[in-house]
């Protein structure tokens, strides 16, 4: 048991319905919670008006509830909090953290392919670290500028509670778009504070981004969190299912014959939790059935291989 009891969050985008593999997370987000004493609450993360909508939300919302994923506390909208990111924005500039990166992510792809350049997945190779005023002027003249940080390349130990420790290195990642939007790393660490959010449970393709989390909560002086990420569901072919990449949704599989309280079942039994699936009418709505799953829920002997749905 953790020492003090969690407050744990599950933040989807409503940028389409969700699949069984992020119904699993929010699953498995919810039992690490209440495990540990605490509670889940939720965030709507709606940084994009260009992806988001209303109409998923309510589905998102609508599909939580019926697999028995409830939630406690303050909400928190990320559409709503443009004055918090901009001040963090303003404190990581008074701190001299920050600089200009005028380079497109064909740029950048192609930079960090050279073979000279040697790192991470995804890692930004650097290239307008250290422009000078003259050069920042001119490439300005052809795009806005984003923000990143300065985070020279150091290495961060991550604690996690299921896949244990590792160390990443952190790139100078974006914090501010160049559009002025906040990126999903600044906005994330913010609202867990914000929140109160002290347990965060997500999936295992976002452990190595976690690092840049653990700087950027130092760099802000804000209070680090506990981290537990959980195995994907993957298709017959390997790969992760996606909102938008044809996953299997609650909808879908009730088109097919196959009920919300069923679906919990087969995703409860493939972390290992056996149980029977629940018949009883009056049980479809509550979080009774998550409060069973509890009774019988370790997360010591949670399976870090992904599984296949179905």
């Amino acid at each position: 048991m953790s020492p003090r009891p969690s407050v744990g969050r599950y933040a989807p985008s409503p940028s389409g319905n969700l699949h069984v593999g992020n119904l699993r997370t929010a699953m498995l987000a919810w039992l690490f919670a209440h495990h540990d004493g605490g509670e889940l609450r939720l965030r709507i993360d709606d940084l994009d008006p260009n992806v988001c909508s209303p109409e998923h939300e309510a589905t998102q919302r609508r599909d939580l509830e019926a697999i028995g994923v409830t939630f406690a506390g303050p909400e928190l909208r990320q559409s709503e909090r443009s004055d918090r990111y901009a001040a963090a924005i303003e404190d990581l500039r008074d701190q001299d953290r920050l600089y200009p990166c005028y380079c497109s992510r064909r740029e950048i792809r192609e930079a960090a392919q050279a073979p000279h350049v040697h790192l991470p997945d995804g890692a930004y190779p650097g290239t307008c670290t250290n422009l000078d005023s003259q050069a920042r002027a001119e490439r300005a003249e052809s795009r806005p500028a984003a923000l990143r940080v300065r985070a020279g390349g150091v290495v961060v130990a991550v604690e996690d509670r299921v896949y244990g420790t590792s160390e990443e290195l952190v790139d100078d990642f974006v914090v501010q778009r160049n559009d002025g939007v906040a990126s999903y790393n600044l906005a994330t660490v913010l609202d867990d504070a914000d929140q109160g959010v002290t347990q965060v449970v997500r999936g295992a393709d976002l452990l190595p981004g976690t690092a840049r989390h653990v700087w950027l909560r130092d760099a802000l002086g804000l209070s680090q969190v506990e981290h537990a990420h959980v195995p994907l569901m993957i298709d017959d072919q390997g790969e992760r299912l996606a909102k938008r990449g044809g996953g299997v949704t609650l909808e879908e599989l009730a088109e097919l014959g196959h009920d919300a309280r069923e679906v919990q079942t087969q995703l409860a039994q493939s972390i290992g939790l056996a149980v029977t699936p629940i018949t009883t009418p009056d049980q479809h709505t509550s979080g009774q059935s998550l409060a069973k799953l509890l009774e019988v829920f370790d997360p010591r002997t949670l399976p870090t291989q992904d599984t296949v749905w179905p």
